[in-house]
């Protein structure tokens, strides 16, 4: 509940330009000077730095004169599209959509609720007659449709408990999300984009106009809301932008690329990383063979360094997937994605270890193998590490890949190579680790190794008896070295006695 109390009263800037004025709030039909909408004229301050005063246009906070609610009383519901004639159907979209444009109250249910249910109603007709496609819409009438959605969903995001209160990080999957208040409002205007944007109705090439490179950066901005159910609309909606403009693709590529930097070398902090990993796990899934080399570099530099944030387990579902989408295009990459998963292997961190094992075995699923004796022998000494795991869930994790058919097969090629390097782990194993499980397991693939190749497994038997006898005689000359030594300075001692 404090931590709710607290949001509701400050707010995250978004990522674009502070200083750009056109980010938030609403202007008159006529003012736009280039080809991309002017959003609204709202300044909005940092909490931190504001106090009290920067209050968005969602929690009640007047940002602006065009922004604040209207005196209670002075709005109208207008009359529904069927009871007017079709040749002013245009004007009375344009006039539901600036009743829109008015912002309330969501902390105080209370407050404006009639007007709150005017708003509702008439979000609710423009979502139904954008769907039923009754008419084409004008390109004014689209232009100041998406300046009404600019003014209600861009807004400064609360920011998370963390910043809020000083307090040392948490676990963000322990943290309860902060649902957003004006939810009731917001869902309508998002179903009302989603609408326009997969409408057939709806004109590329007037509406990429009004859905520019700059509605694109913020709309991705809102990705990092704590609102699960606003990044699911933000999803579908970046999806649906990405299919339906095509000349809007690289640029979203790259803006996600910045944000998976950010995350990764700066923040360590973002809610929506499995969402947008989602719309990219679609999108790698089209990409043409062969396969271009900007999409090779961000698998490389983006989506391998994923791996490396403490809170992968709330995304690595989708990375997953996106990673293995890559391998099945291109077989060549395994050992690229192989290699870079060796290099982000936790040292710590049994859970991720456990992760990361049950992608490693989806990757090797779809490994060739001229890729696999590329990489083999770095792979099985960290194999050969989990397998002595004393976290018994890496241990068991790291004996059921051999549990693979396609994974054994291409063990059972390259055996001379593997044995060997895995031998100790697994007598280790099956002399000394605790968990019955695990030991059973390792049982279970030591036979396996040796139905495989009899002579093989008795020659690492054989070399590996010779080591632990070398290393027992090292031992042992080392004991009575130390012997010897405090034998010598007990006698040195006796003597210095004698003499005093």
């Amino acid at each position: 509940m404090l931590k709710k109390i607290i949001k509701g009263g400050h707010r995250k800037p978004s990522k674009s330009d502070p200083n750009d004025g056109s980010l938030y709030g609403y202007g008159p039909p006529g003012t736009r000077t280039s080809g991309s909408v002017s959003t609204v004229n709202v300044v909005v301050n940092h909490a931190s730095r504001a106090g009290p005063a920067a209050s968005g246009p969602n929690t009640g906070g007047p940002a602006s004169i065009s922004a604040m609610a209207p005196p209670s009383g002075t709005v109208d519901p207008l009359p529904l599209f069927r009871e007017v004639p079709v040749s002013e159907r245009q004007g009375l979209f344009i006039r539901k959509l600036q009743i829109c444009c008015f912002q309330f109250d969501f902390i105080d249910t209370l407050k404006s609720a009639r007007e709150k249910e005017i708003k509702r109603q008439t979000l609710l007709e423009l979502v139904d007659f954008i769907q039923s496609g009754s008419g084409k819409i004008t390109e004014t009438c689209q232009e100041e449709m998406i300046r009404m959605i600019s003014v209600n969903i861009f807004r400064c995001l609360p920011p998370a408990s963390h910043e809020n209160t000083g307090q040392e990080t948490t676990d963000p999957e322990e943290e309860e999300p902060y649902l957003e208040p004006s939810w009731p409002h917001l869902q309508l205007v998002y179903e009302l984009l989603l609408r326009y944007v997969v409408s057939s109705d709806t004109d590329t090439k007037v509406a990429k106009r009004y859905i520019d490179h700059s509605f694109v950066l913020k709309l991705l901005d809102l990705f990092d809301s704590e609102d699960p159910r606003e990044r699911e609309y933000l999803k579908t909606i970046l999806h649906r932008i990405y299919g339906k403009f095509m000349v809007h693709r690289p640029f979203i590529r790259k803006a996600i690329n910045n944000i998976f930097y950010r995350f990764i070398y700066e923040t360590d902090r973002h809610s929506g990383i499995g969402e947008l990993l989602e719309i990219l796990g679609s999108i790698i899934n089209g990409f043409a063979l062969p396969m271009k080399e900007e999409h090779k570099l961000f698998l490389v530099r983006a989506l391998i360094p994923l791996h490396k944030p403490k809170p992968i387990a709330m995304y690595h579902q989708q990375l997953s997937y996106c990673i293995t989408q890559f391998v099945e295009k291109d077989y060549k990459l395994a050992d690229t994605v192989i290699r870079g998963l060796l290099k982000y292997w936790p040292v710590t961190n049994c859970q991720k270890e456990v992760l990361f094992l049950g992608e490693l075995e989806e990757v090797l699923e779809a490994t060739q193998s001229a890729e696999f004796q590329r990489c083999m022998v770095p792979l099985f000494k960290q194999i050969g590490r989990c397998l002595n795991s004393s976290h018994f869930q890496v241990a068991e994790r790291a004996l059921f890949l051999w549990n693979n058919e396609h994974i054994v097969s291409l063990i059972a090629q390259n055996r001379s190579v593997i044995l060997p390097i895995i031998f100790k782990a697994l007598e280790k194993n099956i002399q000394s680790h605790w968990n019955q499980a695990v030991h059973g397991l390792t049982v279970n693939v030591r036979k396996m190794f040796l139905e495989m190749d009899v002579e093989l497994f008795e020659e690492c038997q054989r070399e590996y008896a010779e080591r632990e006898g070398r290393a027992r005689e090292l031992e042992e000359n080392r004991e009575l070295t130390w012997k010897k030594l405090a034998d010598v300075a007990a006698q040195r001692g006796a003597e210095d006695m004698v003499t005093v």
